[in-house]
């Protein structure tokens, strides 16, 4: 075939072992600027012409696309971590650093394929995260177990792991295109098995006293707060990062609205998980005399630091004053769990037993969901009116009371 540019084609020109075209098309910034195609052929290179001309009058087309890894960096940085939340941004650089860069992250955007995120998304189910992150060869030689001496522990992600990090990729390739830097969204095109929810397996009420009375017997610290997750159902967060500056113990009230978390190796002490988290709650009597006696064992700990006492205003602290690491809780919430002789369970399914308690004393489930601020209603499976205070002081009295020592701390 001629290297002769045929009638109309002006743009058309013989390249290496095939043949290229370009067209002059306005960039997502503003410019103006050649975009190129390239095709073995004169019909198939004037077919892609014909069609790069179509989106140059549409609208803006990107002249060169980053490869996915350089996308999500700078998605990382310049839309998640300045719109999301903190630990909702960490969250995502974790699922793109382990998971969607080593796996994807060479791809260029715009050639991304549906077949290329099914491949990538079948590969990472069952691929060893051990093997593929370097897990056991980063121990020192006395401590590697598995992997690194070639009995591979086939430590793979769960379903939900595989769920989440398909959700960061559509989540970022969704922004793309709204920069109209691609077309359409692949990732949205692959499904994946949603992932079997685990049945948790609340404590009971007999069980959730035997805790609370152990934990008070024993002299306890942080029984108050064992008390604000079971009878609150306060999240770990919110009671680790509660201040006195939110309770109100004349009034018996107290106030969620802020809550500590590790992030990045630091903790951060911000808002609430959602807007529903913060909210005015009344007290019932086994919460109010628990703070009281925090107080005291505060004020204690507070003479024996003397100078060394940090002043952060924080309800539970170390013996210096300093906020407790969140870790640090789930280890003596596990701790206290094995003394006082019941059922290991997480310290968040304190919650569901909260939940389950409130059902378990036929409050109604709007009421439980103003107890426990959910932020949508379907997870109290009612829908949302407006429930007057006596209400809520009635279902908290209710079930403080059950819970409630029998004898005066």
């Amino acid at each position: 075939m001629s290297g002769k540019r045929g009638n109309g084609e002006g743009s058309i020109y013989p390249y290496k072992n095939g043949f290229a075209a370009y067209v002059w098309a306005t960039t997502p910034t503003g410019e103006r600027k050649r975009k190129y195609v390239y095709g073995k052929t004169r019909p198939e290179t004037h077919d892609k012409w014909l069609k790069l001309h179509g989106e140059a009058k549409k609208g803006p087309v990107a002249t060169s696309s980053p490869t996915l890894a350089q996308y999500l960096a700078y998605w990382l940085r310049d839309v998640v971590k300045p719109e999301l939340k903190p630990k909702t941004a960490e969250t995502y650089a974790m699922h793109v650093r382990l998971y969607i860069v080593p796996g994807i992250g060479h791809k260029r955007l715009d050639k991304l394929t549906v077949r290329d995120v099914r491949t990538w998304l079948n590969k990472l189910m069952d691929e060893c995260q051990c093997c593929a992150q370097g897990k056991d060869v980063k121990r020192p030689k006395d401590e590697q177990k598995c992997c690194a001496l070639g009995d591979c522990c086939a430590q793979v992600p769960s379903r939900r792991t595989v769920q989440d990090a398909r959700a960061v990729l559509r989540s970022a390739l969704t922004h793309a295109m709204t920069e109209e830097l691609i077309p359409r969204n692949v990732a949205g095109l692959v499904k994946v098995r949603s992932a079997r929810k685990r049945k948790r397996e609340p404590w009971s009420v007999e069980e959730a006293r035997t805790f609370l009375e152990a934990a008070r017997t024993a002299a306890d610290p942080m029984y108050a707060a064992y008390v604000l997750v079971l009878v609150l159902g306060f999240r770990r967060g919110e009671v680790l990062g509660l201040t006195w500056k939110s309770v109100n113990l004349d009034a018996g009230e107290i106030t969620a609205q802020h809550q500590l978390q590790r992030i990045d190796r630091r903790l951060v002490h911000g808002e609430t998980k959602t807007e529903a988290s913060t909210a005015t709650l009344p007290l019932p009597e086994i919460c109010v005399t628990a703070l009281r006696l925090r107080q005291k064992v505060q004020e204690s700990a507070r003479k024996a630091a003397g100078e060394l006492w940090s002043d952060l205003d924080f309800v539970f602290t170390t013996r210096t004053g300093t906020p407790i690491d969140p870790r640090n809780f789930n280890r003596q919430f596990a701790n206290r769990s094995a003394k006082a002789g019941v059922r290991r369970i997480r310290l968040h399914d304190t919650r569901h037993t909260c939940g389950s308690l409130l059902a378990a004393l036929d409050v109604h489930p709007r009421v439980a969901m103003q107890i426990l601020r959910h932020s949508k209603i379907a997870v109290t499976m009612e829908v949302y009116t407006h429930i007057p205070t006596p209400d809520t002081r009635k279902a908290l009295k209710k079930l403080g009371k059950h819970l409630g020592p029998q004898d005066p701390v």
